[in-house]
């Protein structure tokens, strides 16, 4: 039985991580909208400004391994603060900068920061919280970093509005100092596993990463058959498998590949990349046509992203404890098919005369689906591995997680191109139906994935000996 001095680590433990993994998450979407803003004061064109957003992206990408194994080695706690505080001196370089480029690259640091923060959130909440009440624990924290992704737009709105938009990152530096003191205090460290830095595998995902990120960001604005984006999806893949190849020879490897001899922990992963890659694209496109098409200001669009936020305050926690009862299968793939048929029933009522109204239905029912989906799939990933290598294994999820968004948002953009145009109302819905049909495909391929989840009977007996 739990002494109170226990149950209070763990709600420090809680509040902090899903503190600092809001607070990356809410940085992460909260420039677009104030890309008009900082447009008109450097003088720079779009294709120099989404940069802001794509070096964040970018840094964060190919380091996520990076932080994880550095918590491993030089201890959690210590990385976790040292993540905090890199974001914060980031953040004040971005509000001080006084051109683009100088932007850009405060926000790659900003990216580092996050990096190294977001693994060791997930692997200090998972090591702090037993089997039975690590799924609740994720849930709450899952709720709460996912809002911090759909509210962003409309919080950045807000305060480039009523402050302007320096004071975007300027909030980050009080609450970062105050949560680097409260984690030094509070928090336990932990470490993981003993062994040297593999250097070699850090490198080469790092480069496959880049490259393959790259080739996402780049497909939309060059051409995906153009040699600078099918060199940089070759080269990615080719430095994926030799990652694979090296992690498989070497003694101490980053990535143990006998990981993914799990069934739980590759299902898990898979849905995750999926309905990850659905919803990070919607998230991208649905203010911009509640904007376009529907007439909304920025502020008025994040406002109604709303019953898909509030979904996730509601759903998540209750999902998460749900998972000890109905199985991590059970909520997954429910959760998708739910998630599917928002997004298709979108798919099939947008033009440029739909009432909002008509869209809060759907919206509602493809928030609580992923609500559901979210800590489950977590939970099915962190329980398949040794408390051990949690570091690792949240490394890898996030990683995935990652990747899948940014496939999602070039695939949907894709989409939208190819189906429509941003010049009309009446194009740019016909685009937008078209990648919310895909969405919805992205959401059913998640579900079959999580299909091959085990029951819940046979993912306890599994998991029982690692967590002993």
């Amino acid at each position: 039985m739990q002494t109170p001095r226990e149950r209070a680590d763990q709600r420090w433990v809680l509040g902090l991580t899903a503190l600092a993994s809001f607070m990356m998450a809410l940085d992460a979407m909260i420039m677009t909208t104030a890309f008009a803003t900082i447009r008109s004061d450097f003088g720079s064109p779009v294709e120099t400004l989404q940069w802001t957003v794509n070096a964040f992206n970018l840094t964060f990408a190919v380091l996520l391994l990076t932080g994880a194994a550095l918590g491993d080695r030089f201890g959690r706690r210590k990385m976790f603060a040292a993540g905090i505080g890199l974001f914060v001196v980031a953040s004040a370089a971005c509000a001080l900068a006084g051109n683009a480029a100088a932007l850009i690259a405060a926000r790659a640091l900003q990216g580092a920061g996050a990096a190294l923060v977001m693994p060791l959130a997930m692997a200090i909440l998972s090591g702090a919280f037993g089997r039975e009440e690590r799924a609740r624990a994720l849930g709450i924290f899952s709720g709460i970093t996912g809002c911090a992704l759909i509210i962003g737009p409309a919080i950045g709105g807000f305060i480039t509005e009523h402050l302007g938009w320096r004071w975007i990152f300027w909030i980050n530096l009080p609450i970062g100092l105050v949560a680097i003191a409260l984690v030094l205090s509070r928090l336990r460290e932990s470490f993981g596993p003993a062994a040297p830095l593999d250097l070699a595998g850090l490198a080469l995902v790092a480069l496959a990463a880049l490259a393959l990120v790259w080739g996402l960001l780049r497909g939309n604005s060059v051409g995906w058959a153009s040699a600078e984006v099918t060199g940089a999806l070759i080269a990615g893949a080719a430095l994926a498998v030799m990652f694979v190849l090296w992690e498989l020879r070497v003694t101490n490897p980053m990535v143990p590949m006998r990981l993914f001899a799990a069934r739980p922990f590759c299902s898990g992963i898979a849905a995750s990349v999926l309905f990850y890659a659905a919803m990070y694209g919607v998230l991208f496109l649905l203010p911009q046509f509640l904007q376009i098409a529907l007439g909304f200001d920025a502020f008025g669009a994040g406002l109604r992203l709303l019953p898909w936020t509030a979904t996730l305050f509601v759903t998540a926690p209750i999902a998460g404890a749900a998972v000890n009862r109905f199985g991590e299968r059970t909520l997954v793939v429910t959760g998708l098919v739910m998630q599917a048929i928002g997004l298709g029933w979108i798919s099939e009522i947008v033009s440029p005369s739909v009432p909002y109204s008509a869209l809060v239905a759907p919206l509602v029912l493809a928030g609580v689906g992923v609500s559901m989906a979210m800590p489950a799939a977590q939970n099915a990933v962190l329980s398949a591995v040794a408390v051990s290598e949690m570091g690792k294994a949240s490394g890898i999820f996030n990683m995935g997680r990652f990747l899948g968004g940014m496939f999602g948002i070039a695939a949907l953009v894709a989409s939208l191109v190819a189906n429509g145009a941003a010049d009309s109302t009446g194009h740019f819905t016909s685009g937008f139906a078209a990648a919310m049909s895909l969405a919805a495909t992205l959401s059913f391929a998640g579900a079959i994935a999580g299909l091959f989840l085990p029951m819940r009977r046979r993912a306890v007996a599994a998991a029982a000996p690692q967590d002993a």
